[in-house]
């Protein structure tokens, strides 16, 4: 198997077999973001991603899931995802789920029939970054698009029937706008109404804009009892019933897993006793991206 560079994929696709479509992200300028800054993105040609599949098919008696990487592989022209996974169906015929990372923009360059198409060939999942509901927090953290945009992107993924993943990160704003990040982020998960929906911590990497700001003191980090207290104010303005919730990423200080709504006053005691310290929370030498 070739990999260009570093790899990433879902907490949830640890089992996957990674195959790299594209190599880095198609935007590439979050603020936050290191993943793939020592990339030049380009989508994989089609040869390639076919050779290294018919490679993991000689190598492995059975590939139960395939998660196509990198960042924003939804970004490839829809023929080329409809070979791969025409492949994968006839030469894998045992994987029950392809799934791969989207945004805003590449599901704004697929038509409703394509998105249709993409899912009757097995592309199941997608996993897509919220970051925040405010359109301020976004801007300052160039993601490249409103909220509305993602909410929009968001809705058309389910309208063709995909399973959408989509992630938030704990802390973006700041101690000056954490309010504001917590109710608008609660608002937007309300109107996607993902099936799943997962919890990040800020963790601010070396030459990112955002680890310069919190040297100059222009963003100040939440401790972990703020991050909770932000994430109690997002779970309180969050309707999205039947979401299943994860905060189980190497990030965060405290774990959290539940369904939506019926879980939240189950979700938010937790959340209170990590803030009265009933419970131990992760320590900062222990987090991880």
């Amino acid at each position: 198997m070739r990999y260009i560079g570093s790899v990433y994929r879902p907490p949830s696709e640890a089992y996957s077999l990674i195959v790299q479509l594209t190599v880095g992200c198609s935007h590439n300028r979050c603020a936050f973001c290191s993943m793939y800054r020592e990339k030049q993105f380009f989508v994989r040609a089609v040869e390639e991603v076919l050779a290294d599949l018919a490679w993991c098919r000689r190598q492995y008696a059975s590939i139960g899931r395939i998660f196509l990487a990198d960042g924003d592989a939804l970004i490839a022209p829809a023929e080329d995802l409809l070979r791969i996974l025409e492949y994968i169906r006839t030469e894998i015929p045992e994987c029950e789920r392809v799934s791969c990372y989207a945004s805003p923009k590449s599901v704004r360059r697929k038509t409703d029939a394509e998105l249709r198409a993409l899912r009757a060939a097995n592309l199941q999942m997608v996993y897509m970054g919220l970051e925040s509901g405010s359109d301020d927090i976004l801007r300052r953290m160039r993601k490249g698009c409103s909220a509305a945009q993602i909410v929009e992107a968001a809705q058309r993924v389910r309208g063709a029937e995909m399973a959408l993943s989509v992630t938030a990160i704990s802390g973006l704003g700041g101690r000056a706008q954490w309010q504001e990040h917590a109710e608008a982020t609660g608002a937007a998960l309300s109107q996607i109404k993902a099936e799943y929906i997962g919890l990040l911590t800020l963790m601010v990497e070396p030459g990112t804009p955002a680890f310069q700001w919190v040297r100059e003191g222009t963003l100040q980090l939440l401790s972990p009892q703020e991050v909770l207290a932000e994430t109690y104010t997002l779970l309180a303005h969050t309707d999205s019933e039947g979401s299943v919730l994860r905060m189980n990423h190497a990030s965060n200080y405290l774990s959290l897993r539940g369904t939506l709504n019926r879980d939240r006053k189950a979700l938010l005691d937790q959340l209170q006793s990590g803030m009265d310290g009933s419970v131990p929370l992760k320590r900062e030498d222990y987090r991880a991206l």
